[in-house]
């Protein structure tokens, strides 16, 4: 096989690895609020996959995608381990191997952190700190997972990893504003105290908890501020629904670092902040930036539509159903997380009919094609 032949192929099944961990994390996730799948597949798979439902979302399938984007950006093929590790982890956790599927995310981390450095060696700026920072969040999120600490000590630095990721590509944006020379500070500052929040959530997670949830209300109070969403929502097309998408995520991260709060000091909140920031803010971003990021890392052109907002609309909506009657009825909340699911595959499902579109309209006339 040719060098470019295997390339591909390494490329599908990178693709098959990560469709198969979304498909078990999203399944383990349905799981967990009472939904049974609707076969049964003989296999012990869907109890792995609500065990690990998190692990699977975040480093097998978040961590893949940023690991690909990330490599593609280095030009380099060593940059790949990374990405390729965390496939592997996934889909040891879905098989029921978590020891070995947590020190392949471990080691996946270590590689991404190696990434990282080497991007801020070629340019050091602030977002490019930033996103080393959320590589070594992750690195650290993923020992603890490795070593069996519970969820409160994990998620604030899985999460920490997502978030700072998605601020610094807002960071980065922001250069195009004229921001106050303040506006570095305050995140630094934000950055800071969500570090102490999720280093004490290991120890106290009362006042861990709080900390790390006001972090989350001064992030999203800072990007609603500082991003250049809030001017181009005013514009038309593409730029509009990403600024939408954005707005409607940092609307999301305020109601997670509330329910945060709420949860460190007594409140039944935890499923609101979990999933105000793992659906609302953060499948938001996704959504956003994928007919921009899908073109540059998968060679992918989209023909972008209004039919963008639908998958967008359902997300909220569902979530709204499941966070807000969802809060103290699992009718409801089952319903909702019903819907999310749907909400993902519909994007999906836009997306793949949007690039079929795109080479449909770009494709050249027969009659103009030359003959061999």
């Amino acid at each position: 096989m040719s060098t470019a032949a295997v390339s591909r192929l390494l490329r599908l099944l990178l693709l098959a690895a990560i469709a198969t961990i979304v498909f078990g994390g999203i399944a383990g996730g349905l799981l967990r609020v009472g939904i049974a799948l609707p076969v049964d597949l003989g296999a012990d798979w869907p109890l792995h996959a609500a065990q690990a439902h998190a692990a699977l979302m975040i480093g097998g399938f978040l961590g893949t995608v940023i690991g690909i984007e990330r490599a593609v950006a280095l030009k380099h093929r060593a940059a790949f381990i990374a990405p390729v590790s965390s496939a592997l982890g996934g889909l040891m956790l879905l098989v029921g191997r978590p020891g070995l599927g947590a020190s392949l995310l471990v080691a996946a981390a270590i590689c991404f952190i190696a990434i990282n450095i080497e991007i801020v060696r070629r340019q050091s700026q602030p977002h490019t700190w930033l996103l080393l920072a959320s590589a070594v969040a992750w690195f650290i999120g993923n020992l603890m997972f490795a070593f069996g600490l519970d969820g409160r000590s994990v998620m604030p630095w899985w999460f920490a990893f997502l978030i700072w990721t998605i601020a610094a590509e807002r960071l980065e944006m922001t250069r195009l504003m004229r921001r106050r020379p303040a506006a570095g500070w305050l995140l630094l500052a934000i950055v800071v105290l969500m570090v102490l929040g999720s280093a004490t959530s290991a120890l106290q997670s009362g006042v861990g908890g709080i900390a790390y949830g006001i972090a989350l209300v001064c992030l999203g109070a800072w990007l609603f501020v500082f991003d250049i969403a809030r001017r181009t929502v005013l514009a038309d097309g593409l730029t509009r629904y990403m600024a939408v998408c954005l707005l409607g995520g940092y609307a999301w991260l305020v109601v997670a670092g509330m329910a945060w709060v709420a949860t460190a000091i007594g409140f039944a909140a935890r499923d609101v902040a979990l999933h105000a920031l793992g659906l609302g803010f953060v499948v938001s971003m996704i959504m956003g930036h994928a007919p921009v990021i899908l073109p540059a890392v998968a060679r992918v052109k989209l023909q972008f539509g209004v039919w963008f907002y639908l998958p967008l609309a359902v997300l909220h909506l569902s979530l709204a159903l499941r966070l807000g009657p969802g809060f103290a009825d699992l009718v409801p909340r089952a319903n909702g997380a019903l819907l999310n699911a749907f909400a993902i595959a519909f994007f999906a499902a836009t997306v793949v009919g949007s690039a079929l579109a795109w080479r449909y309209t770009h494709r050249a006339p027969i009659a103009q094609r030359k003959l061999p």
